[in-house]
């Protein structure tokens, strides 16, 4: 489970913007992850307060968002959710594609106080 060690960098990140922007509390931590990638949401939630305990993120809450995985397709160019129709261009039907989002991750938001 390396979704400790994730959370673990994000919060010394997040902790060093406050110390830099001086600000005294967390509200809020926004993530977002993309569908396909090796981060899990759930492990997220699960193991957020054990590594923000003792942190300035201790009482701040955690939203996570889902990216969706979307594709371009190189035959036609349409742009489609490559998870929802198993890789295959919804318009010409070719498995030519690539990926254009879905394995992100990103600190979207820091939700600041005081």
């Amino acid at each position: 489970m390396h979704e400790l060690g994730i959370l673990m960098e994000i919060i010394k990140t997040v902790e060093r913007f406050a110390a830099e922007n001086q600000v005294g509390k967390i509200e809020k931590l926004v993530l977002q992850i993309g569908e396909i990638s090796s981060v899990i949401p759930e492990y997220m939630k699960k193991v957020y307060p054990a590594a923000a305990e003792g942190t300035l993120l201790a009482e701040a809450e955690l939203e996570i968002e889902i990216l969706p995985a979307n594709a371009e397709c190189r035959d036609c160019g349409s742009v489609f959710h490559a998870t929802v129709t198993g890789g295959v261009c919804p318009h010409c039907k070719s498995r030519n594609m690539h990926l254009v989002s879905g394995r992100d991750f990103f600190i979207k938001e820091i939700v600041c106080s005081e």
